[in-house]
């Protein structure tokens, strides 16, 4: 299944979700058409139980370049209306954030940005060997939006994100493998199978459980440990009275092999 918009295009492999920008003559910058689109995609995508994962991606060599500086130079708007603009990103973004299973980003050339935050939003961030990332505001007076500043400090640390956000520099996927934003690096011919072939690891795993996991990890940072122990709680519950529980348990005491096995898989395609 392919869905073609005026920004992006969505496609199902498998159970596998791929949404790629598609504006690469512009470097995929953010701009009302793609904030529509999105906010449009990500309850479908959401909702579809059969997914086990999503690829972010962008088309030509280019992941995103930010926000549409030349629409948001076009008209001068009171600051209570551009508050509101970019308040309104967050009905979307928090869902693509928080969406209940893992989301891989592959990165080719610029994210910046926005483009950077679409990336650490991601759970695992894959970039081409030519990736380039930014927190670019400071060049031109603003400070990063896109949840910015929730993301970036819980990922590199409090003191690397005032240095990056300060500064407004780049860095090469080598640095951004060191910061802990990136987890591989590939030839940008590589890339996106290698994403893909990631995400295909998940589609026997149970989308309960991931993504119950994920929303607890999301949130350990913001909760205690009480708050934390009664989640783990109430999640293990759930799953535990599972069909893909209770299916995990009679093959392992048959002695069978478990579907959902990383450490096979990884084995498996070494061999190949």
């Amino acid at each position: 299944m392919l869905k073609t918009f005026e920004t992006l295009t969505y496609e199902i492999r498998g159970r596998t979700g791929i949404l790629t920008f598609t504006r690469p003559e512009v470097r995929h910058s953010l701009d009302i058409a793609m904030r529509t689109e999105l906010a449009a995609l990500m309850p479908e995508i959401r909702a579809n139980r059969d997914l086990r994962a999503l690829v972010l991606t962008g088309s030509g060599g280019a992941f995103c370049a930010g926000g549409d500086l030349k629409a948001l130079s076009e008209e001068e708007r009171p600051a209570e209306v551009n508050r509101e603009r970019v308040s309104l990103l967050h009905t979307w973004f928090s869902e693509l954030f928080n969406l209940e299973m893992p989301v891989i980003a592959a990165v080719d050339g610029p994210a910046y940005g926005a483009g950077l935050n679409f990336a650490l939003a991601a759970d695992f961030v894959l970039a081409s060997t030519r990736a380039r990332f930014c927190a670019v505001f400071g060049r031109i007076g603003l400070v990063p939006d896109l949840a910015g500043f929730f993301l970036l400090p819980r990922i590199v640390g409090l003191t690397r994100a005032k240095e990056l956000v300060m500064t407004a520099r780049s860095f090469g996927a080598d640095e951004a493998k060191d910061l802990g934003i990136v987890l591989e690096i590939h030839d940008p011919e590589d890339l996106l199978d290698a994403a893909l072939k990631m995400a295909a690891r998940f589609e026997t795993s149970s989308r309960l459980a991931t993504g119950m996991a994920k929303t607890m990890l999301n949130q350990s940072f913001d909760n205690d440990y009480r708050a934390l122990a009664d989640m783990e709680s109430m999640a293990q519950a759930l799953c535990m009275t599972s069909d893909y529980h209770k299916a995990a348990i009679e093959r392992f005491l048959g002695k069978q092999p478990l579907e959902f096995d990383w450490d096979r898989m990884t084995k498996d395609e070494t061999k190949s």
